[in-house]
């Protein structure tokens, strides 16, 4: 096969266009070619924050969340065949190619019925199914959500099912507040005009948030997350930090005696089921992701969508990458 483009970020805040092999297919692989693919604040963080001595990334980074055609595959007693479009999982951000070579147990089919763009959304839904799975119980408590983008909105929507009373969204874009009550949030907080702490204090009673969600992945943001927080309340650490290190309020946090979570890899469970359920739950429209996907870029100017995401400007929330393709 002639060789493929693909983009390679080579340096902090610099990513290039080159042009190396098809991966050969692997026993247990599919080759699969990238139709969709949508950026999120991880990428992000590969782009611009990573430990500067794994520079450069091999190529393909940054991208994750894909829909991609399967081309050939090696393996047997799979649920999924040549033609077939799938949400393929790139855990390594290795995806952002004309060609991605992935485990089997990384391939999903799609259900029929709908548009490829808004299953994509099941990739990091998925994400976000699998971190609510280590939360405590929520019926009848307070959550605070810091972060409104894509991922922060999916949790107000699982917030929502898993019986929570109020669900307070924070966030310093307020066209990305705009989207939070649609998605399950009761109270909007706009961090900068608003004092995120005094808005809670007053939509809950005079308490602290019982749980709080920290889905933005800055300093500030994990400091905000303490300043909510109840005394023995629950936070979980949702954003992939953007940074390689952070100064936090630790005597506040350990005064509070709080329960202090992150969580990453849910492309290890086994048997993707969180990702299986975002799916299932996009398909029969239990949500609408459609409303925030807001931009489109052709994988020519790749770089500029990377830009729109990290500034999150001209109201964006989810951004595609649309792959050239036959």
């Amino acid at each position: 096969m002639a060789p493929m483009r693909a983009v390679q970020v080579v340096a902090p805040g610099r990513a290039e266009f080159v042009e190396i092999p098809v991966p050969p297919l692997q026993p247990g692989y599919a080759l699969v070619r990238p139709h969709l693919i949508s950026l999120c604040g991880s990428d992000i963080q590969m782009l611009h924050h990573e430990a500067p001595e794994l520079y450069p990334f091999p190529p393909g980074t940054t991208g994750h969340e894909v829909v991609a055609r399967v081309e050939a595959v090696d393996a047997g007693d799979i649920p999924f065949k040549v033609g077939d479009l799938t949400l393929t999982l790139a855990p390594k951000h290795g995806a952002m190619a004309e060609y991605y070579l992935a485990p089997v147990e990384h391939v999903l089919p799609l259900p029929a019925g709908s548009p490829p763009e808004h299953l994509l959304m099941a990739q990091q839904l998925g994400t976000v199914i699998y971190a609510c799975k280590q939360l405590p119980n929520l019926i009848g408590k307070t959550v605070a959500v810091i972060g409104q983008g894509s991922a922060g909105l999916w949790f107000d929507f699982m917030l929502s099912r898993l019986g929570a009373e109020r669900i307070v969204a924070i966030d310093l874009q307020a066209h990305r507040l705009a989207h939070s009550r649609r998605y399950g949030a009761t109270h909007m907080v706009h961090n900068g005009p608003e004092d995120p702490v005094e808005r809670l204090l007053d939509v809950n009673g005079g308490n602290l948030a019982d749980v709080v969600i920290e889905a933005a992945g800055r300093e500030s943001a994990v400091n905000l997350a303490i300043a909510l927080a109840a005394e023995y309340g629950f936070l979980l650490q949702f954003g992939v930090p953007l940074g390689q290190q952070f100064t936090i309020d630790y005597y506040r946090m350990f005064k509070k005696c709080l329960t202090n979570k992150s969580i990453v890899h849910a492309s290890r469970e086994e048997g993707q089921g969180s990702t299986r359920y975002a799916l299932e739950l996009i398909a029969s429209g239990a949500i609408d992701v459609a409303p925030i996907l807001t931009h489109r870029f052709p994988f020519e100017r790749v770089c500029e969508a990377y830009e729109l995401q990290r500034t999150a400007g001209d109201g964006s929330v989810k951004i595609i990458v649309e792959m050239p393709g036959p």
